[in-house]
């Protein structure tokens, strides 16, 4: 959309708003009841119009308010509700401490050199069996992920060191793929688990130890591929160019890689050892300072520039959350139609058993897309989840889900980095992704068929 037509709806928009009467109504989702007839058809609209945006690619912003204010002269709702709305969902996105914390400080360790360090180390480890670095890159895409629930962010700065080691591997590339979807989808620090969580009404820490095992499964998966694509191809290391980790020892590199596995160590296996130990040890403030004091000790950042960095970390899921909070207020607006209890009715005539496969398979085929915005799918599909009572595993299947079909998708961040970071047109990397990244969803929805 340009500029002009952009202002025409807007203008509309408003003129809508102040030329219909409406009424001013509150009520809890899962409490309202579905219209029927011609009032239920009506209520899906407003959905529709919303997703039709997206896969339009205008801004999910701009979509939440088209489809919300339609949805406000539908269910006669009025302005203050809808002020309502968006002064409590905002707070509830940003509210989301720890994972906040999380991303921010894995950012500081990406910045401070960290995985560029690992990786260095894994090269010099393998001995010339680049096979294996392709193996060590996606765990440590995948590791990195996880800790900052960022898989754009991720990939834009391992992918290069990827493609400066062993050079374009379509099956690497799709591995890596995989690998960030799995883990910013289920990560204890991403803007995904997140909105799962607030929908699901559970906590991040519950949601992400009940997805870890499926996790693992997937970037095990991951791993294979990496391995058997650049054996396969018979890849090998590429020359050292400007290289400033090539000429440290090993004990350098080591030390610089060490807040890195220390911040690796206390968000995964932190609250195990919180709970064998009978206290909190490894809570997010200890592990923030000891992770700041490890920067400071053992890279050439001061204290000063790992706190900076620390904070500058933190834009990125700020700034979402935000976005996410304003556009869930929008969709928070059209549930009050009744849209979600319409959707959950139809969806309740299913079998019983195919139901998860369903809506994992609707995450998938939505995101593919939609992808660049994976937290706004997250809060047009989970809704219905939640009000058919989807455990959080299942929740967490459509999440998987939606996050695997982004790795298909022409407009998703992670793509856009793998692109530039290996230097190929995105369509190139797009059809690489699709036949692998298919028989990986294709596996997703047997597991959620048989475990959900």
């Amino acid at each position: 959309m340009n500029k002009k037509q952009i202002g025409k709806l807007i203008i509309s928009l408003i003129s809508i708003i102040f030329l219909f009467p409406t009424a001013t109504f509150a009520e809890e989702i899962e409490n309202i009841q579905a219209p029927t007839g011609f009032m239920a058809i009506l209520s899906i609209v407003p959905l529709v119009i919303v997703l039709t945006l997206l896969f339009l690619k205008v801004d999910m912003v701009i979509s939440g308010l088209v489809g919300g204010v339609i949805a406000m002269v539908i269910g006669g709702i009025g302005l203050a509700e809808a002020n309502k709305q968006l002064l409590e969902a905002i707070p509830t996105m940003l509210s989301i401490t720890v994972p906040i914390i999380n991303s921010a400080i894995a950012m500081a360790v990406f910045k401070s050199g960290g995985y560029s360090a690992a990786l260095t180390l894994a090269k010099r480890g393998t001995k010339g069996r680049v096979e294996w670095v392709s193996v060590f890159i996606v765990v440590l895409l995948a590791a990195a992920t996880y800790m900052s629930g960022i898989g754009g962010g991720s990939a834009m700065v391992i992918a290069p060191l990827a493609f400066a080691a062993v050079g374009v591997v379509p099956e690497l590339i799709a591995a890596m793929s995989l690998a960030a979807a799995v883990s910013f989808t289920t990560s204890p620090a991403s803007l995904e688990s997140s909105i799962v969580s607030q929908l699901g009404k559970f906590e991040v820490a519950d949601y992400v130890s009940t997805m870890r095992p499926y996790w693992l499964v997937f970037v095990a998966i991951a791993m294979v591929l990496a391995f058997w694509g650049t054996k396969h191809r018979g890849v090998g290391f590429k020359e050292e160019e400007n290289d400033e980790y090539a000429e440290m020892s090993n004990g350098k590199l080591w030390k610089i890689t060490f807040p890195a596995i220390f911040l690796l160590f206390a968000v995964i296996l932190g609250p195990v050892v919180n709970s064998a130990i009978g206290f909190e040890l490894f809570t997010p403030l200890v592990y923030m300072i000891v992770t700041l004091f490890l920067i400071y000790l053992c890279t050439d950042f001061s204290l000063n520039k790992s706190v900076d960095a620390m904070i500058d970390g933190s834009t990125y899921i700020l700034t979402r959350l935000f976005q996410v909070g304003i556009f869930l207020a929008f969709i928070n607006v059209i549930a009050q139609t009744g849209t979600f209890s319409v959707i959950a009715g139809l969806a309740s005539s299913a079998p019983t058993a195919i139901m998860i496969p369903v809506a994992v398979l609707t995450g998938i085929l939505i995101g593919v897309p939609a992808g660049a915005y994976v937290g706004s799918v997250l809060t047009l599909v989970l809704p219905v989840a939640v009000s058919l009572g989807f455990s959080p595993l299942a929740l967490g299947f459509v999440a998987m889900g939606v996050g695997m079909g982004s790795q298909m998708s022409f407009v998703n961040i992670t793509m856009q980095a793998l692109s530039s970071g290996f230097q190929l047109p995105i369509l190139d990397i797009v059809k690489g992704n699709v036949k692998w990244i298919s028989l990986a969803s294709v596996l997703l929805l047997v597991i959620s068929f048989i475990f959900a």
